[in-house]
């Protein structure tokens, strides 16, 4: 059985997020939550009885927040934003995003910010707990006024429409939630607005998004690595002196990594001993890598304040009794880390092909053309290279911000978006091209050092190689190369590579 993770709107981790959202772990609220959502309801209720006029609650939205709503159409008009606001365009998000995304708003709602009753948060809670999974779309958001596309699809099921998941079966939202015996909701005044005016959609993207980047940030130390000993390369650039005279955090932790990993190796060489100097790709591992890493710190640090924050509007705020209209569900910090975090990555692949290029070059590398043994008969890794070629130029493309974008929406009353779920989305896209990268040269690293000695390699190299060989054999001649790749790839994004690796090494950097 899960351990329970408590929800208290200021403390859930991006570790917790992905228990929930990968392995299935349950929810509940902490007492304090539910205390501070009852308070932030009570006060909705007492402005609604002083006719009290204040926007989403009881007026309308965007450009009609000058519209007053009469008591009797509150409810009509709560129903009315989620069904007009559920536009969403494309295939669904897959289910662990659907799941960080549920888990996201329910934390926001926790803060008692909100002014929704208790009943409908516990109703989120409930669906994901059972695995009620609405089929959010993931086209459609422009990243400010928040997510309120996406979202507005997460919360059709608990009114008892849109679609689900549910026990692998794709129902009516409304079916869904009887199986699951979740009861529907009717949403009252500002219950609406609290469900889907935040970030949680691109935050949910961004939170599993660089738990893998970091992650994948050490593999590409430990591929980088094993590649650099089956070309002999120097490991004089890696000293600890170079590094401390332009000390980046990254770049040091980077050069730390690769003498762990060489460590004991009888393939690397000293600078004169072979050549004087290594090409670009292998002799600026730690500054190319280490500046990935700088950017990668900045981005966690804006998805860890974002996955806690408040981004309701208006904000309902128990001491003073006030209710103020702001810009927390703006995109901004959000979508700037994401084009970045999309950036940082595509340089991780960009590097690694042009590592693999040196491995399968008989003019670069001193070994076999395409790593093969009869050349010409066989083609070798010529194509996986092509390929690396075709997702690093995809990547290139990706990489363009989205969030330098803005189309004004609501009658330019909302003249400034973000764009930062199609932010989070690129970015994701980009983390999986790498890891494509990375496995192709894992590969090619491997078929390399079949050709000099693998018990020369060093201690941390040695580890993936036979991670590797343990599921992929030599390739003596041309053979379906996909399913190796296929292999590869998901060895690096499960991260069980680098759990392997750091078993033998330690905790790497």
């Amino acid at each position: 059985m899960n351990q329970i993770i408590y929800i208290d709107g200021d403390s859930l981790t991006l570790e917790q997020i992905v228990q929930v959202s990968r392995k299935g772990t349950q929810i509940q609220l902490a007492e304090d939550a539910k205390h501070k959502i009852n308070q932030s309801r009570t006060l909705v209720e007492k402005f609604l009885s002083e006719g009290r006029a204040i926007y989403g609650i009881n007026t309308g939205f965007g450009k009609f927040s000058d519209v007053s709503i009469s008591a009797d159409q509150i409810e009509e008009l709560q129903h009315n934003l989620i069904v007009a606001d559920a536009v969403g365009v494309g295939s669904p998000f897959d289910t662990e995003i659907i799941r960080a995304m549920i888990l996201l708003r329910i934390n926001a709602l926790a803060k008692g910010f909100s002014g929704i009753r208790l009943v409908v948060v516990q109703t989120l809670i409930d669906m994901l707990n059972k695995g009620v999974h609405p089929q959010v779309r993931e086209k459609g958001s422009v990243g400010s006024s928040g997510d309120l596309c996406p979202l507005a699809h997460m919360v059709l099921p608990m009114l008892g429409l849109g679609e689900a998941e549910y026990q692998g079966e794709i129902l009516e939202g409304k079916e869904a939630m009887q199986k699951a015996g979740i009861a529907t909701v009717v949403l009252k005044a500002k219950e609406g607005l609290a469900l889907i005016n935040g970030t949680c959609a691109m935050t949910a993207v961004g939170s599993l998004a660089i738990y893998d980047a970091v992650m994948i940030s050490k593999t590409a130390d430990v591929i980088a690595m094993l590649t650099i000993e089956a070309l002999e390369g120097i490991t004089d650039a890696f000293d600890a002196r170079i590094q401390l005279v332009r000390p980046h955090k990254g770049q040091i932790e980077v050069a730390k990594n690769l003498l762990k990993l060489c460590q004991n190796s009888q393939l690397t060489t000293r600078q004169g001993e072979k050549r004087m100097q290594d090409a670009y790709s292998l002799r600026c591992t730690p500054q190319i890598h280490g500046a990935s890493r700088l950017a990668l710190d900045y981005v966690k640090g804006v998805i860890e304040t974002e996955i806690n924050a408040a981004t309701d509007n208006p904000l309902i705020f128990t001491e003073g009794e006030e209710a103020y209209s702001g810009g927390n569900f703006h995109g901004q910090p959000v979508a700037i880390a994401m084009d970045t975090l999309g950036i940082a990555m595509a340089e991780y692949a960009n590097v690694s092909e042009r590592r693999i290029e040196r491995l399968v070059n008989p003019t670069l590398s001193e070994m076999p053309a395409f790593l093969v043994k009869e050349g010409g008969l066989n083609c070798g890794f010529m194509v996986p290279q092509y390929a690396a070629a075709s997702l690093v130029s995809e990547n290139k493309v990706l990489a363009h911000p989205a969030s330098v974008d803005s189309i004004p929406t609501s009658a330019n009353q909302e003249d400034h978006v973000s764009m930062g779920t199609i932010a989070a989305r690129k970015a994701r896209t980009i983390i999986s091209h790498t890891c494509s990268v990375l496995g192709i040269e894992w590969l090619c690293g491997t078929q390399a050092v079949d050709f000099k000695n693998p018990e020369l390699l060093g201690l941390g190299s040695s580890e993936a190689y036979r991670q590797l060989r343990q599921r992929v054999t030599f390739m003596e001649s041309d053979r379906v190369i996909y399913k190796d790749m296929d292999v590869a790839y998901d060895l690096i994004a499960s991260g069980k590579l680098i759990e392997a690796v750091e078993t033998i090494t330690g905790t790497l950097y």
